[in-house]
């Protein structure tokens, strides 16, 4: 298999044109894209700052827009909770002052706990019968991005008994990445 040549401008901006028809991106992503395009060096980087601006003056490169519309979708179509959207905005590269501004807009008038119920039922995941099946169903809430303070108010309804809520509670919740 032959290497791909380096692309000048013209040819870097139609790849990148190219590359936002078939998906939204990050300026991150479309970036990285880009940068495998070029020769290395200053002069290439050059080149993908250059399209990187015309895209943006053109409208086609936006980071807010890509997280509102991103932080929209996860929410109505997948039913995740905000860490879980904050999360993955940040590792496609989008600043986290946007991240931190669109998610809070965007789940400004949510209730968390009725989107966690919402999940569940999208997953299909039915009350717990025994404390390894407490355990599946938090760390399946915890993954989708909901508060403990939600989860264990799930639970509670669902007469979850406290010794299995108090077992829980030695389970590390994957909280790191905030």
């Amino acid at each position: 298999m032959k290497p791909k040549s380096s692309l000048n401008e013209s040819g870097l901006y139609d790849y990148a044109v190219k590359a936002l028809s078939r998906r939204m991106r990050t300026e991150a992503e479309l970036r990285r894209l880009m940068r495998a395009r070029v020769e290395p060096g200053p002069g290439g980087d050059e080149i993908v700052q250059t399209v990187i601006g015309r895209l943006r003056e053109q409208r086609y490169l936006d980071d807010r827009s890509y997280a509102e519309t991103f932080s929209r979708l996860r929410r109505e179509n997948d039913k995740f909770g905000q860490r879980r959207v904050r999360q993955a905005l940040g590792q496609r590269g989008v600043s986290s002052k946007i991240v931190d501004q669109v998610v809070t807009e965007s789940y400004a008038k949510t209730d968390e706990e009725t989107l966690a119920r919402q999940y569940l039922e999208r997953k299909r995941l039915r009350k717990p019968a025994d404390d390894k099946e407490t355990a599946r169903v938090m760390r399946r809430l915890v993954a989708a991005g909901f508060s403990t303070g939600v989860i264990y108010r799930i639970l509670r309804q669902w007469d979850v008994p406290d010794e299995s809520l108090t077992a829980l509670d030695n389970i590390d919740a994957p909280e790191q990445g905030e």
